[in-house]
């Protein structure tokens, strides 16, 4: 086993909460060994290092960044999504030694690359006025062993998004505030029109199925001393895996690839009239909907369903900037991730780009954040109102695991055969079974 790996696997070990416990309700009320750096700018030419991304706006961000440091520049790669094969790709340059500086990695995904040895410990990097600026919730999920792996960009709250029109012509005058209405809704939505449906379950993403598990109570994680306990298989997620499979059996929410041609298509033909996403995800339908001329000021934001009606949440994402292990400009990669998570200048070069409606993880820029997003497309609502509110009702119980990546492939694997006689129960039960095993594989300890 390599020393870095060894560190990880030992950082892992460290604390009961190395998954890091979720936001708490109290203080989202309130909204509002690290890599030495041995290359410096010298002889007038700046520090390059290179950065590996996906999220809307990042490109802006990194122009921006740019154009406004002499001393560092970076070089941007836009890779796919994380479990779209971005976490692949990292993983496997991580492995050959030749990954990027830094890169964007979930929540959900940290310990699974801190277990593997391929980020840096930025504890000496990152001071403590620093961490005062984050959300301290966004803080313990990027501190594992009492060590800082990474730096959090942004929060996510859950969010449903809806074509008010289509709704109105089914007879709903108000979004669902419960699950039991929302499957009412989307019976009243496919008799006014046979080809419309309320939603989509997206069979090669299960983070929805980890958000929806997060705000019911399940507790897919948790630690007893040094040893885990894997709670994928529990009663709340497993209700929530029957309520979607009956949506599915009945045809009342599509099968497409997450923001996929399909999903688009069914969306600006208003075949689709809803879309259960996260705060991120405003600006993700407002760029996926910008050719469609009828779609802009149909669309609004409330708060996702609940079993009681009672406002509850739990995270779709979030995303954070961690230096990866074969860095040897770690300074300058945490110069570059200080100033894109805390600075108005570089929330605003994201949200201005018009396709990024991030929460970010640093109260103060909220405000930045609601003020640089053009909500036209949302008819003017003030969506950030919803988002906060949303952040607010965050379940503070939830613990990420540490193989995340055998945990989603798993659940892939069997949400990709829905409709051919596959099920989301047997997908979670597949889920359980793997990921104690690769918790073994990796010299963890399992709780018996």
């Amino acid at each position: 086993m390599s020393t870095s790996r060894t560190s990880g696997v030992r950082a892992l070990r460290l604390t009961a909460a190395v998954a890091a416990s979720a936001l708490s309700l109290s203080l989202l009320a309130a909204c509002g060994s690290g890599g030495s750096d041995t290359t410096a700018a010298g002889e007038g030419k700046p520090v390059t290092i290179t950065f590996w991304g996906w999220a809307k706006g990042t490109q802006d961000v990194v122009n921006a960044f740019n154009a406004s440091h002499k001393d560092v520049q970076v070089k941007f790669e836009q890779i796919p999504a994380g479990i779209m094969g971005g976490y692949a790709k990292i993983s496997d340059a991580s492995k050959a030694g030749n990954a990027p500086d830094v890169f964007n990695v979930e929540y959900a995904a940290l310990p699974d690359f801190v277990s593997q040895g391929a980020v840096q410990d930025i504890t000496k990097l990152v001071s403590a006025d620093l961490k005062a600026k984050y959300l301290p919730q966004a803080v313990q999920l990027t501190t594992l062993g009492e060590s800082t792996w990474a730096l959090p960009l942004d929060a996510a709250p859950q969010a449903f998004f809806y074509r008010k029109d289509l709704f109105e012509k089914a007879g709903i005058t108000t979004p669902p505030k419960t699950w039991a209405e929302y499957r009412a809704d989307a019976l009243k939505l496919k008799a006014a029109n046979p080809k419309t449906r309320i939603g989509t379950f997206f069979p090669d993403d299960p983070s929805p199925l980890q958000a929806f598990s997060w705000q019911a109570g399940a507790q897919w994680f948790a630690t007893s001393g040094d040893a885990w306990k894997v709670g994928i298989d529990s009663p709340e997620t497993n209700r929530v895996g029957e309520y979607w499979q009956k949506l599915v059996d009945d045809d009342l929410v599509r099968l497409h690839p997450s923001f996929s041609q399909q999903w688009t298509a069914s969306l600006q033909k208003g075949e689709t009239a809803g879309y259960l996403g996260a705060a991120w995800g405003g600006g993700v339908l407002k760029g996926s909907l910008a050719t469609s001329a009828d779609a802009s000021g149909k669309w609004a934001v409330a708060p996702v369903p609940t079993w009681d009606g009672k406002p509850a949440s739990g995270m779709l994402g979030g995303s954070t900037f961690a230096v990866s292990k074969n860095s040897k400009k770690a300074k300058a990669a945490v110069e570059f991730a200080t100033w894109a998570t805390t600075t108005p200048e570089g929330i605003k070069a994201r949200i201005a780009s018009g396709t990024s409606s991030m929460f970010p993880a640093a109260p103060e820029l909220v405000p930045v954040a609601k003020a640089a997003f053009d909500t036209d497309f949302y008819g003017g609502q003030d969506i950030y109102s919803v988002f906060v509110d949303a952040a607010k009702s965050i379940k503070p119980t939830w613990q990420w695991g540490p193989v995340m990546g055998v945990t989603n492939n798993e659940l892939k694997n069997a949400f990709g055969k829905l409709g051919q006689g596959g099920t989301i129960q047997a997908g979670v039960h597949a889920a359980q079974k793997s990921t104690l095993a690769e918790i073994k594989n990796r010299g963890l300890k399992v709780a018996q």
